[in-house]
């Protein structure tokens, strides 16, 4: 018996082949940009609450500066009032405060986080202080003596 030698070129096996292999490429492609996609979606996210976090802290000191330069309008009185400073994911070691007569600004050395709210300034005396954040859990809104100020530590 004479065995048949002749090469037949049947491609059907390497095109299935080929079809697994574009299909698990497509599959790493569509899993890399789906991955790519949540961790953009996650940083963002991360982003807006520190900035949303910061604002929130700032409008409660700025209440607070209000209600020193309220009471200073009332006379000779010393008024004291902390603020409790929200956590934020940010560097809050790099971050410093300072009141002005018509503003308080955040100073973010490390960051994108600089801001500023304005304050009405219609106290009696004037406005002075800066603070570092770092360690600080509360922030102290004080006016004595004509002078309204901002400090980390409990007054005496």
């Amino acid at each position: 018996m004479r065995k048949d030698t002749r090469r037949v070129n049947d491609t059907s096996g390497a095109a299935t082949e080929l079809g697994y292999i574009f299909t698990f490429l497509l599959g790493v492609l569509l899993l890399s940009v789906f991955s790519l996609w949540t961790y953009d979606i996650e940083t963002a996210t991360r982003e807006r609450w520190n900035e949303e976090a910061v604002q929130m802290n700032l409008d409660d000191l700025a209440a607070a500066v209000e209600r020193a330069d309220e009471a200073s309008r009332l006379g000779d009185v010393e008024y004291t009032e902390s603020v409790w400073w929200r956590a934020t994911e940010a560097d809050e070691n790099l971050f410093s405060i300072q009141l002005t007569d018509n503003s308080l600004i955040l100073i973010d050395d490390g960051g994108s986080l600089d801001t500023q709210v304005f304050i009405s300034g219609t106290g009696s005396g004037s406005h002075t202080g800066t603070v570092n954040l770092s360690g600080a859990q509360m922030i102290w809104v004080i006016h004595k003596d004509g002078v309204t100020s901002i400090e980390v530590d409990r007054p005496q």
